[in-house]
């Protein structure tokens, strides 16, 4: 079985009128299909960017990048942003849903966008919102909702559209620890039942409870994670 995620050797320096700052210095990275990585690190470790690099939103300066059988490290801007658009999930900290959008309306407009008609992403709005167990709420406006599920309509709106590759990016990181426990369930859930390949960067010691494997970034390396 072909892994969903190999990175090898990916190296960024970032240029500061100060010094130059290596974030990566050689990270390496495989996760398998329907599983759950997490990425541990502290703030600056470099954890945004490698998933950055992951998405095609940042360039690495060296090394390789292969997603879903695709050699990223090969495609334009323009065909890294197709495979984005088609296949890869992104989910930050923000949830970035649109405040005047019902739960239901986040997921299904981008969906029309992308050619869908209105019934088929209706429907496929809503096959996702209950992935996340948030039917219930496709009629509720982003200010009716806690802050943990619009979150969770944020995780639905990103693997719409039967995404195969899941970056999460923090996606707790202003949430209580028991919305956070809650996420955590949602994403193991996601990977595990629904075959969705899942990389979570996060501060959270509890994320390795749920992981099929977890990596300390330390030094611009990726390494084992040694619970404290």
């Amino acid at each position: 079985m072909t892994d969903a995620v190999v990175a090898r050797g990916l190296v960024k320096t970032f240029a500061t009128p100060a010094e130059e700052v290596h974030v990566l210095r050689g990270a390496d990275l495989l996760a398998a299909p329907g599983t759950l990585t997490c990425l541990f690190g502290a703030s600056g470790s470099g954890k945004t960017t490698l998933i950055s690099i992951l998405a095609g939103l940042l360039t690495a300066d060296g090394g390789s990048v292969e997603l879903l059988g695709a050699d990223c490290t090969t495609l334009k801007d323009a065909e890294y942003a197709h495979l984005r658009l088609t296949r890869i999930g992104v989910v930050f900290q923000d949830h970035n849903l649109i405040m005047q959008f019902t739960a239901k309306e986040n997921i299904a407009l981008p969906l029309v966008a992308q050619g869908l008609t209105p019934a088929e992403a209706d429907t496929e709005a809503m096959r996702c919102l209950e992935l996340v167990s948030l039917g219930e709420l496709a009629n509720r406006m982003p200010a009716e909702m806690s802050g943990g599920q619009r979150q969770r309509v944020g995780v639905a709106r990103a693997i719409a559209g039967h995404k195969s590759l899941l970056l999460a990016d923090e996606p707790t990181g202003s949430l209580d620890q028991t919305t956070t426990r809650a996420l955590f369930a949602t994403l193991r859930s996601l990977a595990g039942e629904h075959g969705i390949t899942v990389l979570l960067g996060t501060h959270d010691p509890g994320a390795a409870d749920v992981a099929d494997q977890s990596f300390d970034l330390a030094d611009g390396r990726l390494v084992p994670h040694v619970a404290h």
